[in-house]
């Protein structure tokens, strides 16, 4: 049977186990609709609030300013759809996610205006280019705070100033940060900042946004007064008890270090890799990332032949690429950077999880490098390339 190591965490984390104990009791015994005003109900109600006190404290916020939602993508629709109106004007990046980036299409088709400010070769937003972008009807800057596919960590409190002295909402997408790093929404001075259950060992389809008190938010759902008429939909309470646990967790490893051993995993994994093999190296090695997070460059092969090689052999990794219309794109985030086509379209996605140990680590760099070899030589372009050097 074939060894499986998993080191694809930003797509999905598994549930750890002592997150999935905290929620069993929420799919059987304690069954009841948080709404309801007997003991069936207000019994799941004070889990649900117990939850988004854990969540609470896990971004520095108080716990009636967290919505709880389906996930990340559902916490950014509703803090860019629900904090714009037709014409107003919106500033957001080139690197952001397609939560986002689809979001605000949606906005230009109902009337809005919406600038893409641009990142250096560092995958990195310069602030002074958000301020540049501010019109007299900017409503709204939502720039990540971690991006998906690099790591890379942005500026976001000097934009937050930014934001604040322009007298402009701010949005911040944290799913790739929440549980890597500390987050103080306060330091940040966003007025909303999404997170997703599932980037952080919690179950999928569980999330939170975070709204400043005071902020007016339009829903999009419309039903009960869940949330307090943030979000309408009966709670998902397994997965609420999932997240605040997860919460939990992530706070007891930022005291005891848990970020750092992950840190020391990941930089083990790239010097490895780079010491092994040529033509390699990391994207935005030179910017501040999230401790999980590298991604890879190969020069001479194919990023998505890659993946298929390694998962062959038990690795499980990504490149970042989207698949529309049966054709494969490079990945948007890398060619905003300003990588090459064929660069971005070799470039592989390494993340890790509170799970991975410096074993799998060991197995990883035994499995990367021969597989990289074998690959190139079965590229008609590198050897070429090797036959004329």
């Amino acid at each position: 049977m074939t060894r499986r190591i998993y080191l694809d965490n930003n797509a999905s984390t598994p549930v750890l186990p002592e997150v999935f104990e905290a929620m069993r009791p929420y799919f059987g015994e304690h069954f009841g609709n948080a709404s309801s005003i007997h003991h069936h109900g207000q019994e799941t109600r004070a889990v649900v609030e117990r939850a988004r006190d854990s969540v609470a404290r896990l971004l520095s916020c108080h716990g009636q300013e967290v919505v709880f939602t389906s996930g990340g993508t559902e916490s950014d629709n509703l803090a860019i759809a629900g904090l714009v109106a037709p014409g107003d004007h919106v500033i957001t990046s080139t690197i952001e996610h397609h939560a986002v980036l689809h979001a605000c299409k949606h906005l230009e088709d109902i009337g809005c205006e919406v600038s893409y400010v641009p990142v250096d070769g560092r995958g990195v937003v310069d602030p002074q280019d958000v301020s540049r972008a501010l019109r007299p009807r900017t409503k709204l800057i939502s720039i990540m705070l971690a991006n998906n596919e690099t790591g890379v960590l942005q500026p976001v409190e000097e934009i937050g100033k930014i934001a604040a002295g322009a007298d402009v909402l701010f949005h911040v997408d944290a799913v790739q940060a929440a549980a890597k790093i500390p987050i103080d929404v306060g330091r940040i001075g966003c007025d909303a900042l999404s997170i997703s259950g599932h980037k952080m060992h919690a179950p999928q389809g569980v999330g939170a946004l975070y709204v400043r008190k005071g902020t007016p938010l339009q829903p999009l759902f419309y039903g009960g007064r869940h949330e307090r008429s943030r979000r309408a939909g009966t709670e998902n309470v397994a997965g609420i008890v999932g997240l605040g646990k997860a919460a939990e967790l992530a706070m007891q490893a930022f005291e005891c270090g848990g970020d750092k051993n992950i840190s020391i995993l990941r930089d083990r994994l790239e010097q490895g890799i780079l010491a092994q093999v040529e033509d390699a190296g990391v994207n935005s090695s030179h910017a501040a990332r999230v401790p999980n997070t590298s991604n890879i460059y190969f020069d001479h092969i194919e990023g998505e032949s890659m993946v298929i090689s390694l998962d062959l052999k038990g690795l499980a990794v990504s490149t970042g690429a989207a698949c529309s219309s049966g054709a494969i794109e490079p990945s948007h985030v890398l060619t905003a950077m300003g990588l090459r086509t064929d660069r971005a379209r070799s470039s592989i996605r390494f993340s890790l999880g509170k799970q991975n140990t410096a074993e799998e680590i060991a197995f990883a760099l035994a499995l990367v490098p021969e597989t990289v070899a074998r690959l190139r030589e079965l590229s008609p372009v590198y050897k070429k390339q090797t036959v004329y050097s």
